[in-house]
């Protein structure tokens, strides 16, 4: 059982990256699905939830508009598109998946993967 996360870089502000979140030995869209982020020193943050099932979608205010969470259920994959990158968004970025409808906290996520690191700057 395992989760892939990929897709971070180096990339200038206003650009964009797509992480990916492969999953191996389980069903992802049987899972709730978010992506995290974590800078150092600081708590690891919720960016965006999707709910198993339909897949419905969720962010914190800050990526609203800008981030876009999706599903491959065809490749077992969920993916982050995200948009206008500002520096504020450089952190580490987390995949998790949680056997629940919703996500709820870090805590209670079942599977994480790696981390993929994004750094926006000029």
């Amino acid at each position: 059982v395992q989760l892939q996360a990929s897709g971070g870089g180096l990339v200038q502000p206003g650009g964009y990256l797509r992480l990916s979140c492969a999953a191996s030995g389980f069903t992802l869209q049987h899972y709730a699905v978010g992506w995290f982020r974590q800078t150092p020193g600081k708590e690891r943050e919720w960016v965006s939830c999707s709910t198993r099932g339909i897949g419905s979608t969720f962010y914190t205010d800050p990526v609203k508009g800008l981030f876009t969470i999706s599903r491959d259920n065809d490749k077992n994959t969920v993916y982050l598109q995200m948009n206008s990158l500002k520096p504020e968004d450089t952190a580490v970025y987390y995949c998790a998946a949680e056997d629940n409808r919703v996500c709820t906290i870090a805590s209670e996520m079942d599977y994480w993967g790696q981390g993929t690191l994004v750094t926006v700057s000029s």
